[in-house]
């Protein structure tokens, strides 16, 4: 049964979503930072140096080795060369490359000097045109206005379906699909799993009910990588259920090795050990505290945790102390 998000997780679909939305703004606020890419920083002085390469200029050639696949696999296919998957994230890579500019038509231009590295010959011309529509796109969306309150879905729909707008403004059908397909699937996902998050006349069985059809609008692919970015989160569910139903040892791994694999139960397992061995040194502490005084405690602690540890112990006491004074009636 699917699960809805945790605090977390749905605070981390928000700010997704809000970047999203703001695009054209938080690429700009990125720019204001010293070694931010993109507009917003004065143009360099005539006979400057070239913008030396940052992480994100050295992550064009990967997605450039990428694209050139794709693109070699499109053209096998009679499909277009061009408009294949990490398309915009060769663009995104590009004018990175590029460096800070002025201006969007400062940006263009540098854009055309390096275009030519970036696709083949037989591409150049119509990479530069969509390069530069792109830029466009982006500057447009700083026209936009913010939700007003990011954790309204409805709010986050509007923004959704006015940045649309605008893509359909600047691209083609197949060039829409090949740069944000994706992405607007999950978007869709996201705030369907949002709307049933807050919708309270559902009952939990109709919430698990529209969950799962939500998920079922999704591809495959999508569903797949869905699973493996939140295996992690059901398996910590699992080990949680675990802990306060008093589950075994034998018990966990037999659960864990027909969900999960052999290998996994196996790290599961190791990964409770040292769970239970922080919990246990966490405790002999706490004892410590009370029975000793806090000298004695402060030279136990040296004792019984690594200076990498003992870094989140007191952390770990005071949300200790938190889910007690939770669970006091």
């Amino acid at each position: 049964m699917d699960r809805l998000p945790r605090p977390a997780v749905t605070a981390i679909a928000l700010a997704l979503l809000v970047a999203a939305v703001l695009g054209w703004r938080a690429w700009r606020a990125e720019a204001s930072q010293d070694s931010g890419p993109g507009l917003g920083a004065a143009a360099p002085a005539a006979g400057a140096a070239p913008p030396a390469r940052t992480a994100a200029s050295a992550a064009l050639t990967p997605a450039s080795a990428a694209l050139a696949a794709a693109s070699a696999a499109s053209v096998a296919g009679g499909a277009d060369p061009l408009l294949v998957p990490g398309l915009r994230h060769t663009l995104e890579a590009l004018i990175a490359e590029a460096g800070e500019a002025s201006d969007p038509e400062a940006l263009k231009q540098r854009l055309a000097q390096l275009v030519g590295q970036r696709f083949p010959a037989a591409l150049a011309t119509r990479a530069l045109a969509l390069a530069e529509r792109y830029v466009d796109y982006r500057v447009a969306l700083g026209a936009l206005s913010p939700p007003r309150d990011p954790s309204d879905p409805r709010a986050l729909r509007d923004a959704i379906e006015a940045r649309q707008k605008v893509r359909q403004q600047h691209f083609q059908d197949d060039e829409h699909d090949a740069l944000f397909a994706q992405e607007a699937e999950l978007d869709r996902y996201t705030l369907a799993r949002l709307e049933i998050a807050r919708n309270t006349q559902l009952s939990p069985q109709e919430r698990a009910s529209a969950l799962r059809a939500a998920e079922s609008e999704l591809a495959p692919e999508r569903r797949a990588e869905r699973a493996a970015a939140t295996a992690h989160l059901d398996a910590a569910a699992q080990t949680a259920a675990f802990n306060a139903q008093g589950v075994g040892d034998v018990q966990r791994h037999v659960a864990r090795s027909a969900q999960y694999g052999e290998q996994a139960a196996h790290a599961l397992a190791q990964l409770d050990r040292e769970e239970q061995h922080w919990q246990s040194r966490l405790d002999e502490l706490t004892q410590a505290r009370t029975r000793q005084g806090e000298a004695a405690a402060q030279a136990l602690r040296q004792q019984l945790f690594s200076a990498e540890e003992l870094q989140r112990v007191d952390a770990a006491l005071a949300l200790r102390a938190l889910q007690a004074t939770g669970a006091r009636p």
